[in-house]
């Protein structure tokens, strides 16, 4: 049984940071692609980062050069370093993994992920 728990949300103000993490067990981070997701009250879910199986990566663009993505083999564990939130970045963050090798070819699409965790609540205050 693959589990994906994450850890790590918070309330923050508007410039500050927090670090995402996902600890994986059942599954390997060395397996295929991992992700993060994010919902917000009354919006779909959406992309926001993903990482290949050989450590390639891939943002949307509200994140790029703020949040990085990052996987610990030795522990198992998938990580999102955001920094200079905003409060646009609210919401409920979930960990995704993939058997697929690649996930880029689907975006930041869910189609490859059949794992998920339970989520993770990031709350930006301005």
């Amino acid at each position: 049984v693959v589990q994906l728990v994450e850890s790590g949300g918070g309330s923050v103000q508007a410039g500050g940071s927090l670090r995402l993490s996902c600890a994986a067990a059942g599954y390997t981070t060395t397996t295929g692609c991992m992700a993060w997701f994010r919902q917000a009250p009354g919006k779909d879910r959406e992309g926001v980062a993903i990482i290949e199986r050989a450590g390639g990566s891939l943002y949307a663009d509200s994140v790029k050069g703020r949040f990085t993505i990052s996987k610990d083999n030795a522990v198992n564990n998938l990580v999102l370093q955001m920094n200079s939130l905003s409060p646009e970045d609210t919401g409920m963050y979930y960990c995704a993994a993939s058997n697929w090798w690649s996930c880029s070819g689907s975006g930041l699409g869910t189609d490859p992920y059949i794992y998920w965790g339970q989520g993770t609540q990031v709350t930006v205050s301005s």
